[in-house]
């Protein structure tokens, strides 16, 4: 095996365990007496309670600012001093969500009657700074694995985190099945149904929709570049996971949660509202369809902008057969990037709504795992492939067995 690769691996096993040994110690101030410590519930309530989901959302706002804000935009683009400035950026809006979602944590434990060892006294400034130092360990961790490890670090985090819930819910599974609450022919049927949506994600992720791009003979200093032929590949989704699933839900609770800030929580049409748009129901289901869609489009955009692919092929000489370079080329990208988004967006949509419509048609088992969450594990387990394959081609020296 590899050298180089056995060190990477180590670097990145080394750096899960400390993980999932901070996410057993509890915030300071948790009685002992509590049970929370053999519960499982400790989870919830240790260092890294937050995870990454500040940084995940700060990242996120960042990114959306840029989609309608093209100075941001261009900063990115900049070089590597426009990225510092945004990743300063993100930690900024990182520490203001990490200290307002840990008071509400803290401010929440208090009221839990045994849990807190000194409610009234100073256990809400240790307990905001403990989880929010978490989530700056955890953002250190990350990129550590993502330099010296193998993997993206921030991906393989919360893969970890949605792996080992697994256990409890096969657990879960088989309960109620013995139980006779379920049947062994629904349990057959979710086994599979998994499988192959295992299987539809594996096939769309590594699907590509490659354009052939000609090269003409060029100079590069003193040295004559041949002309030679490449590709563009572009992925069916090319939005990924993240923004879309965790930004649709803002759609309908941002809205509702102004209404509710100006009118009262308490007002009959709010209530409703609330009560129509609830997980699983017809209007969830609706709005959570288009907003994925819609919002599959927008980051696409984002992330493959016609006009910046065509500068980049013109400053290397490069053109695609059948269309004129230029504003032809732009056009062209674009019609090819908008057929290849509306099959990667109905297939985000399918994948993210699994859960719900298990729930709304009364065929759903007790496991928590999502179709979103399903696609990061194995978005992340393909990443680690790749990176695995390049290391041992880029490393072919060391030790070997």
């Amino acid at each position: 095996m590899n050298l180089e690769l056995v060190r990477r691996i180590a670097i990145t096993i080394g750096a899960l365990l400390i993980f999932r040994l901070g996410s057993q110690i509890p915030v300071p101030g948790i009685s002992a007496q509590a049970g929370v410590l053999s519960s499982g519930v400790v989870n919830r309530l240790s260092i890294f309670a937050l995870g990454l989901i500040p940084y995940l959302s700060a990242a996120i706002i960042i990114q959306l600012i840029s989609v309608v804000w093209g100075r941001l935009s261009s900063l990115e683009r900049s070089g590597e001093a426009g990225r510092r400035k945004i990743a300063r950026y993100t930690l900024i809006a990182t520490l203001l969500l990490a200290t307002f979602q840990a008071y509400g944590i803290a401010s929440a434990m208090q009221e839990i009657s045994g849990l807190v060892t000194d409610p009234d006294g100073w256990f809400l400034l240790p307990a905001i700074a403990s989880m929010v130092g978490g989530v700056f360990f955890l953002i250190w961790l990350s990129e550590q694995i993502t330099r010296h490890g193998i993997g993206n670090g921030i991906a393989l985090v919360v893969s970890v985190g949605i792996l080992v819930l697994l256990p409890a819910d096969v657990a879960s599974v088989i309960e109620v099945m013995r139980q006779g609450i379920v049947s062994g022919d629904l349990v057959l049927f979710h086994v599979i149904f998994w499988v192959a949506v295992v299987a539809l994600m594996v096939f769309v992720e590594n699907a590509r929709r490659n354009i052939r791009v000609e090269f003409a003979e060029r100079k590069a200093g003193s040295r004559l570049l041949p002309a030679r032929s490449a590709v563009l590949p572009i992925k069916l989704n090319s939005a990924g996971v993240l923004v879309p699933v965790t930004v649709a839900p803002w759609f309908w609770s941002l809205p509702l949660a102004f209404a509710a800030l100006i009118f009262g929580a308490k007002e009959p049409w709010l209530a409703a509202a609330y009560e129509h748009i609830a997980f699983a129901k017809p209007a969830h289901l609706i709005i959570g369809s288009i907003a994925i869609f819609i919002l599959a489009f927008i980051y696409t955009s984002y992330v493959l902008d016609p006009e910046h692919a065509v500068d980049s092929l013109g400053k290397r000489g490069g053109t695609i057969p059948g269309a004129a370079p230029g504003e032809p080329t732009a056009d062209y990208l674009d019609r090819v990037v908008s057929l290849t988004t509306v099959v990667g967006a109905v297939y985000l949509v399918a994948v993210s709504l699994i859960p719900e419509v298990f729930v709304a048609s009364g065929h759903m088992l007790p496991y928590k795992i999502s179709g979103g969450s399903a696609l990061i594990v194995v978005c992340t387990i393909l990443d680690i492939r790749k990176q695995v394959r390049d290391v041992s081609l880029t490393n072919p020296g060391g030790v070997r067995q």
